[in-house]
């Protein structure tokens, strides 16, 4: 689509964990008109504001434009979805009185077809996606420890790159985030996966371990490896042609990030809902789809899936 994207947008951030606060701050802190949406920790918020922890700088919002609903905020011009795709059912509530004629809804979440539940809800001409090469965790709410900036890719809802894409990411890269427009956002999606599949997985199959112990470990360094190369070759089945020199540098950078806990791990050892289906099931699905062999992937999959059932069930007695 290239309808005009403002110069000064309404931006509206639904979700307020590690990256809804992160990128949220760095919007407001650059000016941007920033309205986010929180249910939970709101009031410590409201009171305390947002604050960021890089490795070279500090980000303090005190007065950060705060919201409990929707319709409190109204319609924006990017309405940018920071929660977690586990909790995709509440978007059919959350997203409709924040879209207007030309509103552009940007989702962060991790994995394959996080854009489609998007799509149903707001039309596939408003979706856009985004995928964010970062180390951060919420320490408490609205107080975020970001040990790796990173990168982000923004791109369409299966279209190439219109002018509105590039505007976004001008947007971002003038907010200090390091970001770059695709024209082809699902290649980018599995290239994210080449990480977050082995790195998040293994982290938690294999005990609750750090990326540093996986580095470390010649086993599941190795076992790491060839779930990469199930992600790539299973992505080149549907055209996307990822290089082995990719694989090789997501190695290196998780030398750099040192001791780091993924995401995946943090909600499964605080026993929130892990996202399963998005960064395990369904690239099992696609793969095989097209006689793809996955069978380490597919092996990670169902392991995660008896950990998350049996940790509910450890959960709910407590």
């Amino acid at each position: 689509m290239n309808t005009p994207f403002p110069q000064k947008p309404r931006i509206a951030v639904v979700g307020a964990g590690a990256l809804g606060c992160y990128y949220g701050a760095r919007l407001a802190k650059a000016g941007e008109d920033v309205h986010f949406l929180i249910r939970s920790g709101r009031a410590a918020i409201m009171a305390r504001g947002i604050k960021v922890k890089t490795p070279t700088e500090r980000i303090h919002i005190k007065k950060a434009q705060v919201y409990g609903t929707s319709e409190e905020i109204g319609p924006c011009d990017l309405v940018i979805v920071a929660v977690k795709a586990t909790a995709n059912d509440q978007l059919k509530k959350l997203l409709p009185p924040l879209i207007g004629e030309h509103t552009v809804v940007l989702t962060l979440q991790n994995g394959l077809g996080v854009e489609e539940p998007v799509a149903d809800i707001v039309g596939a001409h408003r979706t856009a996606g985004a995928i964010c090469y970062i180390g951060s965790y919420r320490t408490s709410p609205g107080v975020i420890e970001c040990t790796f900036p990173g990168l982000m890719m923004v791109g369409e809802f299966g279209r190439p790159a219109a002018d509105r894409t590039h505007a976004i990411a001008a947007l971002f890269n003038r907010a200090g985030v390091k970001c770059e427009a695709h024209n082809n956002l699902e290649e980018q999606r599995w290239r994210k996966l080449v990480w977050n599949v082995p790195f998040n997985g293994v982290a938690i199959v294999a005990g609750g371990i750090t990326t540093d112990v996986i580095m470390a470990d010649e086993g599941l360094c190795t076992l790491a490896r060839r779930l990469m190369e199930e992600i790539i070759d299973a992505a080149a089945k549907f055209g996307h042609n990822i290089p082995r020199s990719f694989l090789e540098l997501q190695f290196e950078r998780t030398v750099k990030i040192g001791k780091y806990r993924p995401s995946s791990l943090i909600d499964f050892e605080e026993g929130r809902e892990v996202e399963l289906e998005e960064i395990w099931g369904e690239p099992v699905r696609r793969a095989k789809s097209v006689g793809a062999a996955v069978p380490r992937l597919e092996m990670l999959y169902w392991l995660l899936r008896r950990m998350i059932t049996a940790r509910k069930g450890k959960f709910r007695r407590r």
